[in-house]
């Protein structure tokens, strides 16, 4: 017998005797009787690794095979560790999930969305996981058309998701991407609408959407690569043909660069997107014209990215062309490089050009300005424009659905801290906006019992980084109060002041909820990426600390009482945090995080490492390698106390592969000096984004707020 399954072995005894001797009467324990249980201690077997005339001894390097029944016991062990730990607050955590399924209404629906003369809307059955895709022709009291029931196709499977759907010109065909696995790789079908068939067409691989040809029998689809599953050809596939026969169309030979398809909001022009972190290119072709030649809009280069739609006679551009915040431009229809463009907004050192929507008479800009979304409307037939107003401290508001261009509504999207996901259609000429539709909170939630806020803290370096809250009314600010702040800071993605139910379980038992703004988000423009990535990416580590300085400072929490959470790149954050920070936070929750960064970056087939050289580094690259060395948090795991952590992961994530986080808690739990939890979960039969379903991922929101109130209960 293995190691790792003599142990698994073991700790499964350990754990029974653990509850026969009190755990099913739920006796409370104290948390030093809890840790006193041997957790699991992962065999040794050095790999050096060398480059740059550096060696690092990674001992832990074996885990980086998911075949291995070894490496599968031992994630096993981990999860069966974890239930003993965890296993006085199980009916915590089942109330918890009762607690936020109660929220949810069940038996719900979308606001419909015109396109083509159908009115398109999603709706939930009550105790069903998955959406049901549906329709009505003219008018939204019309006869519902069901196009796509996911629970039917789900059944029999432990993992299902179903992605891009698009439905043909003619409105008979609908495609759509099936993944089972949660590896990101989809299998595109067809069904045809009037018979509910679905065709013999099945396309392995790709990314799930397509884009549609005129033709209703032509459509063009993006394929991955089988091992680095990195999104490098577009196809076309002719319905009836063999898979295998499909012409390829384009192929991206740089390996840092990913490709997509898609079709014009007109509908006249197919568009393949090249794209990498700082640079994109488009080819266009015309929609009725499937077996033409694409043409390249405009050729890349360093350091410009730009996206296109179409409208009418002209091109619009959005790019960072000598505009570090992005700007508006217009190109005609037959000399589109950039010799050609036209400004039409220019660009602005306070405000970021994050999108926009093209209408017949209308422009709509999604902006952000002062780290908070706008919406500015521009009228293209006399020239005025115009902004929407919204009066909370901290909030989201964004562009929505928007498929049809002869209309003056402008569907967008509300929602705050405090205020549930809302759905408006503006009318962009009478400037009025009406509530379609706004997520029902069961259970009688009154977002005037809690308060949102947004302050400033300080960094190292002197910049001023928001952070919005939100708490419960009634909170004092003393330093007894836990405090949870969450943040992610990487990619250019702005983490988002955003409403979430489930959140309602934590605030209304005395906690306050933080999200920090971190440099290398886009929250206060595109610098404040540049400043958080690259050689500069030690800044969103330090942004993040010096937030949780200002809230115990101001007493909104104390380190006794203050708790981080961060997934993915957030959990590089959280890996890099703890290091740098131990005796700052009494707990850290780490989702699927990316920990191993020196060791991933340097491995090209696994996927997503070239395309983000730009991101991180290219560690061939020696100053790259020291840097990001410098900080990653599998390296600079030493000899120390460490605060309480729940890692959690997958194994078959696609994104951060499952021996990251493995890895990570092997060596933390060799290493650190303390008595603190260590608990490491991994879903067997999910990937990066957690089990599919509505109701499923509570479970695993259940965990992590139960291990936050473990912690409380226990100091």
């Amino acid at each position: 017998m293995s190691n790792a399954a003599q142990l698994l072995r073991f700790l499964i005894i350990n754990c029974s005797l653990l509850v026969i001797a009190g755990g099913c009467q739920e006796k409370k324990k104290t948390m030093s009787e809890q840790i006193s249980i041997a957790p699991p201690q992962a065999p040794k077997i050095p790999k050096e690794l060398t480059i740059h005339g550096d060696t690092r001894t990674d001992n832990y390097f074996w885990m980086n095979n998911r075949e291995d029944p070894k490496v599968i016991a031992y994630l096993q062990a981990e999860n069966a560790y974890l239930d003993t730990i965890m296993q006085p607050q199980r009916k915590l955590r089942e109330s918890l999930y009762e607690e936020m399924r109660g929220r949810i209404m069940e038996a719900d629906a979308t606001a419909p969305y015109l396109k083509n003369g159908y009115y398109y809307f999603t709706r939930y059955e009550t105790g069903k996981e998955y959406p049901i895709y549906c329709r009505k022709k003219g008018s939204p009291e019309a006869e519902e058309e069901v196009i796509l029931n996911v629970n039917e196709l789900a059944k029999g499977h432990a993992y299902y998701h179903v992605t891009g759907l698009s439905i043909s010109p003619d409105n008979n065909l609908l495609a759509f991407g099936v993944d089972t696995l949660s590896r990101r790789k989809y299998t595109i079908h067809v069904k045809e609408l009037a018979s509910g068939k679905i065709l013999a067409d099945a396309i392995p691989e790709t990314t799930g959407g397509v884009a549609w040809a005129s033709d209703n029998k032509t459509f063009f689809y993006t394929r991955k690569h089988p091992e680095t599953l990195r999104a490098e050809r577009i196809l076309r596939h002719q319905l009836g043909a063999e898979a295998a026969a499909d012409y390829q169309v384009y192929l991206e030979d740089d390996e840092t660069f990913d490709v997509d398809v898609s079709r014009s909001k007109s509908g006249k022009y197919i568009l393949i997107a090249s794209s990498s972190t700082l640079s994109s290119e488009y080819r266009i072709l015309e929609a009725d014209k499937p077996t033409g030649a694409f043409h390249v809009f405009q050729p890349r280069q360093k350091d410009v990215l730009y996206d296109i739609e179409h409208l009418d006679d002209r091109f619009y551009i959005r790019t960072n062309w000598q505009a570090t915040n992005f700007r508006l431009m217009e190109s005609p229809l037959n000399k589109t490089g950039m010799a050609s463009w036209k400004e039409v907004m220019p660009h602005r050192t306070d405000v970021l050009l994050e999108n926009f929507e093209v209408f017949k008479d209308y422009l709509v800009l999604g902006e952000r300005k002062a780290g908070l979304s706008q919406l500015h409307i521009m009228n293209l037939r006399n020239g005025q424009d115009h902004y929407l107003h919204f009066d909370e401290p901290a909030y989201v508001a964004g562009i929505s659905i928007n498929p049809e261009l002869d209309t003056k509504e402008l569907r967008y999207t509300y929602t705050s801290l405090t205020t549930p996901n809302s759905v408006y259609d503006y009318n962009m000429e009478t400037r009025k906006s009406e509530l379609k539709k706004r997520q029902e909170v069961l259970g009688g939630y009154d977002p005037a019992k809690y308060v949102t806020e947004r302050v400033y803290a300080t960094a190292k370096d002197g910049v001023k980084v928001p952070v919005s809250l939100v708490y419960k009314k009634g909170f004092e600010r003393n330093g007894k109060s836990p405090l949870l702040l969450y943040g992610y800071g990487s990619y250019g993605f702005s983490m988002e002041p955003a409403f979430g139910s489930n959140r309602l379980s934590l605030l209304d038992r005395g906690f306050v909820y933080a999200i920090a703004h971190i440099r290398g988000g886009e929250e206060m423009g595109r610098q404040w990426y540049e400043d958080g990535k690259m050689f500069k990416k030690m800044n969103t580590f330090t942004d993040f600390i010096a937030c949780a300085e200002y809230l115990v400072s101001q007493q909104y929490t104390s380190p006794a009482h203050l708790y981080a959470q961060g997934g993915s790149a957030g959990g590089l954050l959280m890996g890099a945090v703890v290091n740098l920070r131990p005796d700052l936070w009494h707990g850290v929750i780490a989702g699927v995080p990316f920990v191993d960064v020196v060791t991933t970056m340097l491995d090209e087939s696994i996927p997503l490492t070239t395309g983000e050289f730009d991101e991180w580094g290219n560690p061939k690259n020696k100053d790259s390698y020291e840097y990001m060395k410098s900080y990653s948090p599998y390296d600079n795991v030493t000899s120390k106390a460490y605060p309480n952590m729940l890692v959690t992961t997958g194994l078959h994530d696609s994104q951060v592969q499952y021996w990251e986080p493995a890895k990570w808690v092997a060596k933390l739990r060799e290493l650190k000096t303390d008595h603190n939890l260590l608990l490491l979960q991994t879903d067997m039969e999910a990937g990066h984004g957690g089990a599919s379903g509505r109701f499923k991922s509570l479970h695993k929101t259940a965990l992590e707020y139960a291990f936050l109130l473990k912690l409380e209960e226990h100091k």
